[in-house]
């Protein structure tokens, strides 16, 4: 199973009102193993950062000045997601602002129910508590040390790490391969089933202890569980 561990960052909170992404970056997962496959791309949004963006993000105009726009990078980005299911922190903010420069760019929404929302998850898991993701860095003991801006890619490693431990920890499929008799791995054989050892193993309880369980039984008497049957 894929799936995208995905981060956005903008310019503001509102795409109709003007806000753009400028940066995206995401983290492959395989069976809920990073593959060490990413995606990260700077965005040119075609408008001034404002103050408060810039102080988040540390990305500024002249920085941004140079890098592409996103109708020079969807099918890149496209192709990186392909038709897997999209990870993300509060899903529904970063969802609208991909649809809307999908949309800009003539391209095909992504559908409502693309993304597995990790706000959501910890909220159910932890009503009450502080569901940011530095809050559940600090509630699993993940080092987020470096982010001291927010960096799309960074958050997405970090998320990963998140997004394991809500569903139940690092652990990824345990595979077990059938092992032949006389040992070793048969590859994977589905019709492989368990044989009786060619010689059975030797008995490992002593003739003194023999005797003594046949004392002790017989001091029970008939009515013993081991004189029945």
């Amino acid at each position: 199973m894929r799936e995208i561990v995905l981060d956005t960052e903008t310019t503001g909170f509102e795409p109709e009102t003007g806000d753009r992404i400028v940066e995206i970056g995401a983290v492959e997962l395989y069976n809920h193993v990073p593959t060490g496959e990413t995606y990260h791309q700077y965005i040119n949004p075609e408008r001034s950062m404002p103050q408060e963006a810039f102080e988040v993000h540390g990305l500024g105009d002249d920085f941004l000045r140079d890098k592409p726009l996103f109708a020079q990078i969807v099918d890149e980005f496209l192709e990186f997601i392909g038709d897997s299911k999209l990870v993300i922190h509060n899903a529904t903010f970063d969802v609208k602002f991909l649809n809307a420069e999908l949309g800009w760019s003539k391209r095909p929404l992504l559908p409502k129910d693309c993304a597995v929302d990790t706000l959501a998850i910890a909220r159910r898991k932890f009503p009450g508590s502080p569901a940011s993701l530095d809050a559940l860095c600090r509630r699993f003991g993940i080092d987020n040390s470096s982010r001291t801006l927010h960096g799309a890619l960074l958050d997405s490693e970090i998320l990963a790490d998140v997004y394991l431990e809500l569903i139940g920890g690092k652990q990824p499929d345990l595979v077990l391969s059938p092992v032949r008799q006389g040992g070793g791995s048969d590859g994977g054989d589905d019709n492989w089933r368990p044989q009786r050892r060619p010689e059975p193993l030797s008995p490992r309880i002593t003739d003194e202890e023999k005797a003594a369980h046949a004392a002790f039984v017989e001091k029970l008497g008939e009515a013993a569980l081991w004189s029945r049957g």
